[in-house]
C-alpha cells in the first residue's frame, strides 16, 4: 500500500499513515511525504506504535518503509512508555502579561524546575512557546540540559512556520498537532504555563 502524503499540512501526513496501518494486520506500507518535518513526524509516530520504518531520500521526497508485524524482538524492558509523566505544555515565551518580568520569571522557572527532585517527561511548546526553543532565546541552555537529563522536549512546527522560526530551532525536535494531543492525553498530568 502506497500513501502519498506529499502536500499536506501537519498533521495530516501523520493521519493519512495512521489510517493506512489501521487497515494492514501485518504488512508493508510506503509513505511519500514532500518535506523534513513530516518525515520525522511520521517516523515518529510510526516507531511509537511499535513498526520499523526504513527512510529512503528521493528527488524532491522521501519514501518511508514502513513494516507492521513480522517483528521477534521484544522491547527492551527498561524503557518508559511513551506519553507517561508529567507534561508541560508552554504558551508562551513569558510568565503573565508583564514581558521583562514575565521573561525573568520564566527563566528562573526553569532553572529551578532542573533542580527539583522528579522531572516531567516532556516540554511542549506550541504559540509564542516556540520562542524559547529557538535562536535569541534567553533558556536554552536550560532546555539543553533538561534535554540531556532525559526531558524530551518538543515544539510545533505550525508555530515555528508561522513566526519563521523553522531552520532556527536549537533544542529539541519538530512536532505536529497529532503528537501534540496524543503526549497530553497519554500523560499523568498536564502543567500549563
Amino acid at each position: 500500500m502506497v500513501v502519498d502524503a506529499r502536500g499536506y499540512p501537519c498533521p495530516k501526513p501523520v493521519l493519512m499513515t495512521k489510517e493506512a496501518l489501521e487497515k494492514v494486520e501485518e504488512g508493508v506500507v510506503e509513505v511519500l511525504v514532500d518535506n523534513e518535518a513530516s518525515k520525522e513526524n511520521v517516523k515518529r509516530f510510526v516507531q511509537r506504535q511499535g513498526c520499523d520504518v526504513e527512510v529512503r531520500e528521493e528527488k524532491g521526497y522521501f519514501r518511508l518503509i514502513i513494516t507492521k508485524g513480522y517483528t521477534c524482538e521484544l522491547p527492551a524492558a527498561s524503557s518508559p512508555e511513551v506519553g507517561k509523566g508529567k507534561v508541560i505544555l508552554f504558551l508562551s515565551d513569558s510568565m503573565g502579561e508583564e514581558r521583562e518580568l514575565g521573561t525573568m520569571l520564566l527563566r528562573a522557572f526553569l532553572s529551578t524546575l532542573k533542580e527539583a527532585s522528579s522531572l516531567p517527561s516532556k516540554l511542549l511548546f506550541v504559540n509564542r512557546g516556540v520562542f524559547l526553543t529557538t535562536e535569541g532565546s534567553k533558556v536554552i541552555d536550560v532546555l539543553k540540559e533538561l534535554e540531556e537529563r532525559g526531558v524530551e522536549i518538543y515544539s510545533c512546527g505550525t508555530c515555528l512556520e508561522y513566526f519563521g522560526l523553522k531552520d532556527k530551532l536549537l533544542v529539541g525536535k519538530i512536532t505536529n498537532m497529532y503528537d501534540t494531543v496524543e503526549n497530553l492525553l497519554q500523560s499523568d498530568s498536564v502543567v500549563r504555563i
